[in-house]
């Protein structure tokens, strides 16, 4: 190929095949710009085009799955990316049968994303686009009241239903729950493309973390509602992102998927180098954005293009950059590959 565009890059890289260059991307939240279409358009383009971004992981606010089902949110009061929860859909056990599978069509807050992507698609026609999706389990938790991070809680949720008893004492009931959820985010995905992405970013969140769901818990409430959402994604890319210390990256080497990101450097965690089959994305600390540690980002993605100098490799944080990001710092991880 003579001449690279990003589009041939992405491509080419997410195929498992060495492009001219590493491509590299960041993304974080504004979480005064994400509670409509155009506004989650315009500042994401913004964004994407002062940076020059090889491509564009779209931040959606992280509520966004979670209310199709009723879930309902003070956008006025936020605690770092997480609006106050003020309604949980299901409030008693037995609400989990009321989750019930949902037309993207017939969806407020999918058709309002999907409007987006189409904005942003126009604003970026070049630029390769990938949503952001939580898995089936993680909406599930969400709609419990419930975090998918370990030892963490729901902002405005102070007595969340008993995990114990939704897991134990409606079981059948998390399973039509989850596969409701799978079903729905499967049609979703179908219009994301019809709408102009050119992939997911399928965010298991905290779940893998084995002191939330060991690997039997996980085979049985994540795998089988995963393999529906990522089948359905199988015609554009599809990156997974397992978040937080033992998130376990390995336990997807035969997923469906494309791109593997997690953080490198988290306990419990393997690092870059790490034998995983999926092209690698990921490399510096997220973390280091929030504090401008332009050192320590300019080492950390330096050694990373070292190490992953042979292999497809996309350049980008660990996680979302903390919404304290400064413009030094993102500008740094631009230039990381120039």
């Amino acid at each position: 190929m003579s001449a690279w565009n990003k589009k041939d890059r992405f491509d080419a890289l997410l195929s498992g095949e060495l492009a001219d260059r590493p491509i590299v991307s960041g993304w974080r939240h504004f979480t005064d710009k994400e509670q409509n279409a155009k506004d989650l358009a315009d500042t994401t383009i913004q964004f994407t085009k002062q940076y020059d971004w090889d491509w564009v992981k779209i931040n959606p606010r992280a509520t966004y799955l979670s209310e199709i089902w009723g879930n309902a949110y003070d956008f006025q009061d936020y605690r770092t990316v997480f609006p106050r929860q003020t309604k949980a859909a299901i409030a008693i056990l037995a609400d989990v049968w009321e989750i019930q599978v949902k037309a993207a069509a017939a969806s407020a807050p999918l058709q309002e994303q999907l409007q987006a992507v189409k904005q942003i698609r126009e604003g970026l026609p070049e630029t390769p686009l990938i949503q952001t999706i939580f898995s089936p389990l993680t909406v599930l938790l969400f709609l419990a009241g419930r975090s998918a991070y370990v030892y963490e809680t729901i902002f405005g949720i102070d007595k969340p239903v008993s995990f114990e008893a939704l897991f134990n004492e409606q079981r059948s009931g998390v399973h039509q729950a989850l596969h409701a959820i799978s079903l729905t985010l499967a049609d979703y995905v179908t219009e994301l493309e019809r709408a102009g992405a050119d992939g997911i970013f399928y965010a298991v969140t905290g779940t893998a973390h084995p002191k939330l769901f060991d690997e039997s818990m996980f085979n049985e409430f994540s795998r089988p509602y995963d393999m529906i959402v990522l089948e359905a994604a199988q015609h554009v890319k599809r990156v997974l992102h397992t978040c937080g210390p033992y998130s376990q990256p390995e336990r997807f080497n035969h997923y469906p998927i494309e791109g593997i990101s997690w953080d490198t450097g988290a306990a419990g965690n393997i690092g870059l180098t790490g034998d995983l089959k999926a092209t690698k994305v990921g490399g510096v600390d997220h973390e280091l954005f929030a504090k401008n540690d332009i050192g320590r980002i300019q080492e950390q993605a330096k050694e990373a293009l070292r190490l992953m100098s042979s292999q497809p490799f996309i350049l980008a944080p660990n996680c979302s950059i903390p919404i304290t990001a400064t413009d030094d710092a993102l500008l740094q991880l631009k230039k990381s590959i120039l």
